[in-house]
């Protein structure tokens, strides 16, 4: 089944792959210095790429937000009130959590970025020491660089869609008739933001098309009842997984042109794709709600957020030299921390941020019922 209740459990096992291949991503960040161009063009400039693709991977974790945050917006009976403290107690004690273990990590395991090959990921990404400045700055999700927990850097452009859904959603329904070109303009948004180097236009609008892919949901379900739909869908993958790859597999073409920056931003529309069918196709549905990849997907968030500092922290333990037994220890390492992390962390911000809901959504109706009362005294004195 691909739908339980109203979650989608093949967005889950989508969402857990992707998370496990930016885990297989950093592990290969860590090998890259230690391979052969050859060896690492055959790994990136070709199919293989998918396996590999941790930025292509954390536009579909946006367009899966976009989707699945904005769902319950659209529904009636759906307090804001409620949605805001619930969704920032969601995002930010996960995020404090991670951390604090990144932090403790820093200081357990002595750090010389000397010690690590020139310009690779483990000199230029990893923290070799930390203050209380540092820590706190990191944890507002409002830096533009995170060394202690690298990953951090996607969650700061959740957050502020987060924030923001109000206008989204807003926006998804004034141009729910116009998807097709809207989409295309979003794409377009992401290209300017891609070539002028503005982060916030190169990601929001990702996230954007999630928004719209909620809009018209009932539409596209309706569409792959299509027999002709239903046979091009294949097509469809291929094309999605083209897409998000395009700039790396036409890299020797493209390096250092615009042409590779218009095809970084097609990355996001294979993004929206591969989430559309997810949602509508069977195939896909029934390969991404098979056990481990709905166990992926529970605890993917946790997944994302532990798995970088462990590889990064294991590399520095065992040497550079000791590339290989870095990624072939950290890898299952971050598959069980991320468990364990799930379960004492990231289930209890859960509840806690149910709690915070419920708080916020008594809070808003307390108020509007003193306003209602203002109101009524207000019109019987006038009445008088």
């Amino acid at each position: 089944m691909s739908q339980n209740g109203n979650r989608i459990s093949s967005l889950d096992g989508l969402r857990g792959l992707a998370a496990g291949i930016v885990l297989l991503h950093h592990a290969s960040l860590i090998a890259q210095p230690w391979l052969d161009p050859a060896g690492w063009a055959m790994l990136t400039q070709s199919p293989l790429k998918l396996l590999l693709a941790g930025s292509e991977a954390v536009m579909v974790f946006f367009v899966l937000s976009g989707l699945v945050v904005a769902l319950p917006a659209l529904r009636s009976g759906f307090s804001w009130a409620r949605y805001f403290p619930a969704r920032l107690f969601r995002l930010y004690l996960p995020v404090i959590a991670a951390l604090g273990a990144a932090t403790l990590l820093v200081q357990l395991v002595p750090r010389d970025a000397t010690t690590m090959p020139e310009d690779s990921w483990m000199q230029d990404a990893q923290a070799t020491s930390v203050s209380a400045g540092d820590v706190l700055s990191q944890m507002t999700l409002l830096r533009s660089d995170y060394p202690i927990d690298n990953v951090l850097w996607s969650l700061r452009w959740e957050l502020f869609f987060s924030l923001l859904l109000p206008l989204y959603v807003w926006v998804a329904l004034r141009v729910r008739r116009f998807v097709l070109p809207v989409a295309v303009l979003t794409v377009v948004l992401m290209f300017v933001g891609r070539t002028t180097g503005n982060s916030a236009l190169a990601y929001l609008p990702v996230f954007l098309l999630g928004t719209l892919i909620a809009v018209r949901l009932p539409q596209l379900r309706e569409l792959a009842r299509n027999p002709r739909a239903t046979r091009a869908l294949p097509w469809i993958a291929v094309a999605a997984c083209a897409m998000l790859i395009a700039s790396w597999l036409a890299r020797p073409l493209t390096s250092g042109t615009i042409a590779a920056d218009v095809l970084w931003a097609l990355a996001g529309a294979g993004a929206a794709l591969l989430v559309i069918l997810a949602v509508i196709w069977p195939r896909a549905q029934r390969a991404l709600s098979v056990r481990p990849m709905q166990w992926l997907g529970r605890v993917s968030f946790s997944l994302y957020l532990v798995h970088a500092p462990i590889l990064a922290t294991l590399c520095y333990l065992l040497g550079a030299g000791q590339w290989w037994l870095a990624c072939l220890l950290g890898v299952p390492l971050s598959l069980a921390v991320a468990a364990l992390f799930h379960a004492l962390v990231e289930r209890r911000s859960q509840e806690l941020a149910s709690r915070a809901g419920s708080i916020g959504a008594a809070l808003a109706e307390r108020v509007q019922i003193r306003r209602i009362g203002t109101a009524r005294r207000i019109a019987l004195a006038r009445a008088r």
